[in-house]
């Protein structure tokens, strides 16, 4: 099984991205919380603990792995607690195009280009 955990639902993924999330398995998704940058550390690695509870105690966590994208340090938390029960998290990895347009404004879009494991 992949669990999006992210801001970037399936439905904006590219082709390419889905087809690799598809070789982990099933696909399921959960929102990323909302983490306040005014929040303590204290609470950040609570609401991390907590994200990290429901994956454990929701879903098989046999070959699992999770994507996991967003607020830094709570990705850091949850990536180090999902590690320690043994499962696998990855990052997407892409790649940054910038183009500028005659009235000199960047456009930059991203393309994807793999799955990296934390």
């Amino acid at each position: 099984m992949f669990i999006n955990l992210s801001n970037h639902p399936f439905a904006t993924w590219s082709s390419s991205q889905l087809s690799a999330a598809r070789e982990y398995g099933e696909l399921q998704e959960i929102a990323f919380p909302n983490i306040d940058p005014k929040l303590s550390k204290a609470i950040v690695q609570k609401e991390a603990d907590a994200c990290v509870t429901m994956i454990l105690e929701t879903y098989p966590t046999e070959n699992l792995t999770v994507h996991i994208m967003g607020e830094l340090t709570f990705c850091y938390y949850a990536v180090r607690l999902l590690k320690k029960a043994g499962i696998r998290c990855v990052a997407s990895t892409t790649e940054r195009i910038v183009e500028e347009t005659e009235d000199h404004q960047k456009l930059v879009r991203f393309s994807f280009v793999q799955f990296r494991e934390y």
